[in-house]
């Protein structure tokens, strides 16, 4: 959700100048089933735009009317929708409006928390029906500093039920290698919401146009290349270069992130991992586990987009801890 966030504030930032009131959704309680989960969010604007969503496209139009009161009274408010009689959800949502007017140290705060890879709180104060209340508020909280989302708002003491959510910092892909299976990669990583970052050989002369989505490209050989990995961080290793691929496992092997996934048929990876320990005899069993080769689901892909999806369908498998299976098998709830 991290990265939604991101582009709410993206776009608050480049629209403030104008003017214009914002105003904060986030969906705050649930009873039942919904398509998104407590913790998402969207931004409105007093001309009816808006960025982001709380569901499928089908609760933000309420959402939008809704905001009508908060724009012109200034009062944060809690809606409730009922989807039991609307839609095939079968729940209950409950809304957080409130006017979006952070502060520019919030936005300072919030970017370096961002590109440090910090995690970070949010908590919403709210009651759980449908009511206007001067002292329903949001506030972020990053290291020792916290923020009201209106930076308008006084301390509040108020008794209210409190929506804690743990942001994480946002989930990112690293590509080692630049043809144009990486192209495609990059591209659908990036539409799901991860930063992607493309390591290439520095002879091919490529640049970040090549990589549509893209955040970060690094030129680098394998020898030279360094990158700390953590809980939020995937790898991919696809040079198409036997030798460069074993060269950038060597320069990874004492890191631990989220995913490591290798391109290539199971005699291939066989063949690497074999030279692998040949030359670091002392490699830990713990980093050879994490490398899935040949990376990806079995969803019988055969080209690079399909590759892409099937490589990114096991990255959220193995960092949801799920066992890939079709949803019509499954019994009981989608989401835990």
């Amino acid at each position: 959700m991290t990265h939604e966030l991101k582009t709410i504030i993206q776009q608050y930032e480049e629209r403030k100048q104008l003017g214009e009131t914002a105003v904060l959704a986030t969906v705050v309680a649930l009873d039942g089933s919904s398509y998104r989960r407590p913790g998402v969010r969207m931004l409105i604007f007093e001309n009816g735009d808006m960025v982001g969503a709380v569901s499928g496209g089908c609760v933000e139009k309420e959402v939008l009317r809704q905001a009508q009161s908060v724009f012109s009274g200034k009062v944060p408010k809690v809606m409730v929708y009922d989807g039991r009689y609307r839609l095939g959800c079968e729940g209950v949502l409950y809304i957080l409006l409130e006017v979006f007017k952070p502060s520019e140290h919030f936005l300072t705060q919030f970017w370096n928390t961002i590109n440090e890879r910090k995690p970070f709180y949010i908590n919403s104060y709210f009651k759980k029906e449908h009511s206007e209340n001067e002292t329903y508020h949001t506030v972020f909280n990053f290291d020792d500093a916290s923020f009201f989302v209106n930076s308008m708002m006084e301390n509040v003491t108020s008794e209210l039920q409190n929506f804690k959510q743990e942001m994480n910092p946002c989930f990112q892909l690293i590509i080692i290698g630049a043809e144009h299976d990486a192209v495609q990669l990059c591209k659908y990583a990036s539409l799901t919401g991860w930063e992607v970052t493309v390591v290439a050989n520095p002879k091919e002369e490529k640049t970040e146009s090549d990589f549509p989505g893209i955040k970060k490209l690094m030129a680098s050989e394998p020898e030279a290349f360094q990158m700390e990995m953590d809980k939020q961080t995937a790898v991919v290793i696809m040079t198409h270069s036997f030798v460069k691929d074993l060269q950038f496992l060597m320069a990874l092997k004492d890191e631990k992130g989220a995913y490591m996934g290798l391109l290539g048929p199971l005699r291939r990876r066989e063949k690497l991992f074999n030279d692998l320990l040949e030359r670091c005899p002392d490699i830990s069993e713990e980093y050879l586990e994490q490398i899935h080769g040949p990376a990806g689901i079995d969803i019988g892909a055969e080209t690079p987009q399909e590759i892409a999806i099937s490589v990114i369908s096991e990255v959220l498998a193995v960092v949801n801890e799920k066992e890939p299976s079709l949803l019509k098998d499954k019994v009981g709830k989608i989401h835990i």
